[in-house]
């Protein structure tokens, strides 16, 4: 008797790189898993630092989960359905159109990466995995943190939307209520996640009612 096939593991990409905010980032991954999603996880080297510096936690090859697991505030039996790539390993998975990826969110993402991706220069995995995306016609969400922005990098980002990619700055809005800085970084992770239709209960949606978040948390509006 044949056995029956086991399913396709079919993960999103989060890609990492060295841009302040990494808080997005982290909460990405939290809704994704929550989600019941499969996640490959690519953390430039740049982005280490990044961790470093914003949470005092180090971003180890060798310790991965459990540094992930700090990061993300959860046990490590959670982090069961996650790969770790090192932005090293052109050999990496999603390196390959072939390899089932659903598609890509970079967050945050950082003027040079937005430079790597949109001219395809593929200069580490995390820009190859980008150029990977766009060529195989998946979704792929870039989400910019830098601000001003000059003209280079928004031609840069021109391009990527003309290349199919949503280009999603790191822009929090007040409307749904949010009040403290959690609340702001899980809105704009929440719209990376809108960007690829993975459902998630991040923040308040607007329902076309003016005042409705301020009267729900008690506030006069």
């Amino acid at each position: 008797m044949e056995k029956p096939k086991q399913p396709v593991r079919q993960p999103w990409v989060v890609g990492v790189s060295g841009a302040s905010g990494t808080p997005y980032a982290a909460s990405v991954i939290r809704a994704l898993l929550a989600a019941d999603e499969a996640v490959d996880l690519v953390v430039s080297r740049a982005a280490r630092l990044t961790i470093l510096d914003e949470t005092g936690i180090s971003f180890r090859d060798a310790h991965w989960r459990t540094d992930l697991s700090a990061w993300l505030g959860v046990p490590e039996e959670r982090l069961d359905d996650v790969r770790y790539w090192s932005a090293g390993d052109f050999a990496a998975g999603p390196s390959s159109g072939s390899y089932p990826a659903k598609g890509m969110l970079v967050v945050p993402a950082t003027t040079g990466a937005v430079a790597g991706i949109a001219l395809g220069l593929s200069k580490d995995l995390l820009q190859r995995v980008a150029s990977v995306t766009l060529k195989e016609r998946r979704p792929l969400v870039v989400c910019v943190r830098e601000a001003p922005l000059n003209g280079v990098t928004l031609k840069h980002l021109v391009e990527l939307d003309a290349q199919g990619a949503v280009v999603l700055p790191a822009s929090p809005g007040f409307y749904a209520g949010g009040s403290t800085v959690r609340e702001l970084v899980d809105f704009v992770a929440g719209r990376v996640l809108d960007a690829v239709g993975v459902p998630h209960g991040l923040y308040r949606r607007w329902e076309g009612e003016l005042g409705a978040a301020a009267r729900e948390d008690g506030r006069s509006a």
